[in-house]
């Protein structure tokens, strides 16, 4: 009997201690899940548990590509700001910087190159915007595999944002491996349609023009029968301009090629079910036929291969363009200045004009601004995490009565008056500072649906209540929410990019020499120096230079999507 409860007492402290080991196990286990990718950093990593705030606080290291058009109040930099001290204050969380560049001709990606190439230290986490050193940066080897992280770490809120374009991830995928996470950006944020001055319609008696050929009599009205008494020379009847692509975000002519079925410079799926390269589409020679056509009449600018997207915005501000081309927000920023230089200046947006077959088509855009890259060597990557994780959970869309429901940073870019009413823009004490920029993730957290769902809201007039709600209607013009539902009604004709992968060995090779004959060959004929035939004769120099290669590159990758 004493040797039955003997043996019945070892097995249960047995049993206990099989139990206590389990647990114990299965909780190193979620602490450290991340650390099977066989990194440096996983040591480090294991001992690191994810936290909502640190205490000591942990450092994040990073670099800065500072846009010339930052500004700063309170004698903050980049380095020291109210968005650092709110890092600290709130997660825990110090931002190192290694150093900073204001970004002009290249600075960041010259400067972050020469760090790489030379053995500097590297950030623990960087944001990239440019997609060729992105895809450099991940071929050094110097940054890890994300996927395990994100799937660990990440919020509800910001994986569901990520599944409503789960292509997002593709640029960034080697061997089946995630090896940079996507910045979200707002859906059909740089899609565009046109604004045309109202004002001059109504004093002329026209109506908007529907297609190619009604809108080339409304262009011909503006020049040479100008409402507001302008020379015909002084008239930008269509502002556009091609220095840096034909496939951009403002002043851009990309909708003229959709007229005749194709967009140039990205990848479209063609009638085979293939993809294609649009700017070697046959519709591309009827486009630049046409815009031969519009720079002799000179309805576009004669310098329209010099200029850049921010210079075609310069006449319309001036008062002296009648339509520009541009995303749903441009009556906020920059066309609101106009009625500061022109008295009763009306800009209104309109559809895509449709060509001679009824075609209309625009490119569209991805829900992405970039990538961000972690240091295979940080020591605590899911604070980084944290940071992002709080911006998705409170900032990207907050409810009505947050912490967040005027903006990010009071004194900054919102402030309260004495009765506790918000202000906005110049009505700031002190100006308004776009300090989103100061976070370590360009604009912070963006779902991509969430801002269209806050104008749709406004434009079937209902009152503002949350925050992007109150930030569409106060900072990006009257005309915004309208401007979106003329973009959604068109949103059949917005085509985006079909190729999303990582630059293919060819494009590594090949691409900047079919680049530059591209753009030379399509400024020759629309400047008139050589025929429309001279398309012909660039398709077969471009196929047979590379563009074959390219192209059969791209179609494996399309196929390996299928698989």
């Amino acid at each position: 009997m004493r040797l039955k409860k003997t043996w019945l007492t070892l097995l249960a402290l047995t049993l206990v201690i099989t139990l206590l080991a389990g647990c114990s196990g299965n909780k190193a286990k979620n602490e450290s899940a991340n650390t099977n990718s066989g990194t440096p950093g996983d040591k480090e990593q294991a001992a690191n548990v994810y936290k909502e705030k640190y205490d000591p606080p942990v450092t994040i290291s990073t670099v800065w590509g500072v846009d010339p058009a930052l500004t700063f109040k309170n004698n903050e930099t980049i380095e020291n700001n109210v968005a650092t001290k709110w890092a600290r204050d709130t997660l825990g969380i110090d931002i190192k910087s290694l150093w900073s560049v204001t970004d002009t001709n290249g600075a960041f990606a010259t400067k972050l190159r020469l760090a790489m190439s030379s053995g500097q230290e590297m950030p623990d986490m960087v944001m990239i915007g440019d997609a060729q050193l992105a895809q450099d940066l991940i071929d050094s080897g110097m940054f890890r595999e994300v996927g395990p992280l994100f799937d660990q770490y990440a919020s509800d809120t910001w994986k569901k944002a990520m599944e409503l374009d789960k292509n997002v991830w593709n640029p960034y995928v080697r061997d089946g491996q995630k090896m940079g996470i996507p910045v979200l950006d707002y859906a059909y944020n740089h899609d565009y349609m046109l604004w045309i001055r109202q004002d001059w319609l109504d004093k002329l008696g026209l109506q908007a023009p529907k297609t190619i050929d009604e809108l080339e009599k409304v262009m011909d009205a503006f020049k040479n029968n100008n409402p507001d008494g302008l020379k015909p020379d002084d008239v930008v009847p269509l502002s556009i301009g091609f220095k840096n692509s034909m496939n951009t975000w403002m002043g851009d002519p990309s909708w003229i090629f959709g007229a005749y079925g194709t967009i140039p410079q990205q990848w479209n799926l063609g009638t085979d079910g293939n993809l294609e390269y649009g700017s070697a589409n046959a519709g591309m020679k009827q486009g630049l036929q046409k815009l031969n056509e519009w720079f002799t009449k000179r309805f576009i600018p004669k310098e329209a291969a010099l200029w850049d997207e921010n210079k075609t915005s310069e006449p319309a501000v001036a008062g002296k363009a009648g339509i520009i081309p541009g995303p749903y927000w441009m009556g906020g920023w920059p066309l609101s200045d106009t009625v500061k230089n022109v008295k009763g200046a009306v800009w209104k947006p309109i559809a895509i004009p449709a060509g001679p077959d009824g075609k209309a088509g625009r490119h569209g855009t991805n829900f992405t601004n970039g990538v961000v890259l972690i240091n295979k060597n940080m020591k605590n990557p899911e604070a980084f995490f944290t940071y992002e994780n709080y911006l998705f959970d409170n900032f990207a869309d907050p409810q009505p009565g947050s912490k967040f429901d005027f903006g990010l940073f009071k004194g900054y870019d919102y402030d309260l008056d004495a009765d506790g009413k918000p202000l906005f823009m110049d009505k700031i004490p002190g100006g308004y500072v776009n300090s989103i920029r100061y976070l370590l993730v360009r604009d912070g957290a963006r779902i991509p649906d969430a801002q269209m769902k806050a104008l749709l809201n406004l434009a079937d007039g209902k009152e503002p209540k949350t925050r992007l709600e109150k930030e569409v209607k106060n900072n990006y013009g009257a005309e915004t929410p309208a401007a979106a539902k003329v973009l959604l009604e068109q949103k059949d004709i917005s085509f985006k990019d079909m190729f999303t992968g990582p630059i293919t060995p060819t494009m590594k090779t090949k691409m900047d020499y079919l680049n530059k004959i591209e753009s030379e060959t399509f400024n020759q004929i629309i400047y008139g120096k050589k025929p429309a035939d001279a398309f012909d004769a660039f398709v077969q120099t471009w196929k047979s230079s590379g563009g074959d290669e390219i192209t059969k590159e791209v179609n494996d990758w399309y196929a390996g999507l299928s698989k």
